[in-house]
């Protein structure tokens, strides 16, 4: 019975090596197979900021791109603004050139002069109210103080009394305002 238990144990043992073995690589194919993952991972992440970086760059230039499409559409508009902007203006005009040309014509059919002069007033009040309507106005200057932001001085003319003095005596040329902006200073006679 010795002998029987000897083999035996020494198949045990055997047995139990291989075990033992079996174990200690299965250890160390997990443990292979937690470094590999290490080892992959950083690899990884560089092809993941690799595949962040070229979809950024691609968002980068599409953004580009739209921007600078926008720029020169903006720029476009602008320029068709700016052609366009007389426009209307012009046309809206366009009536009171027709009321002076069917003038001229009556004034040379006619010899009665104040008919042409209530012709002429006629058209002169249309076109103020015109100019009215699109925010222009005259600049009233005869008896105003002078102020520079809106006159002129083309003349210096000595006061007659003291009360006179800064005054406008009088307007050459009308100034004109288009919503309380000065497009033509008054060109006017100062009192000194």
């Amino acid at each position: 019975m010795s002998e029987n238990k000897e083999p035996q144990v020494e198949e045990t043992l055997n047995e139990e090596n291989e075990v033992i073995a079996d174990v200690e690589e299965g250890a160390e194919v997990k443990e292979e197979s937690v470094e590999e993952p290490a080892a992959e991972e950083p690899l990884d992440e560089v092809e993941q900021l690799k595949l962040q970086l070229e979809e950024s760059k691609k968002e980068y230039m599409f953004l580009m791109a739209e921007f600078d499409n926008f720029r020169k559409r903006t720029i476009k508009e602008k320029a068709d603004i700016i052609r366009n902007a007389t426009e209307k203006a012009m046309k809206d005009i366009l009536p009171i050139v027709d009321d002076f040309e069917r003038g001229l014509t009556a004034m040379a059919e006619t010899s009665d002069a104040e008919s042409v002069k209530e012709g002429m007033n006629l058209i002169y009040n249309k076109f103020i109210k015109y100019l009215e309507q699109n925010g222009v106005k005259a600049i009233e200057s005869n008896g105003a103080d002078f102020d520079t932001e809106l006159h002129e001085a083309i003349a210096m003319i000595p006061a007659v009394d003291d009360s006179q003095k800064g005054k406008v005596i009088d307007t050459v040329t009308k100034g004109y305002t288009i919503n309380d902006k000065v497009i033509r200073h008054s060109k006017v006679a100062v009192a000194q």
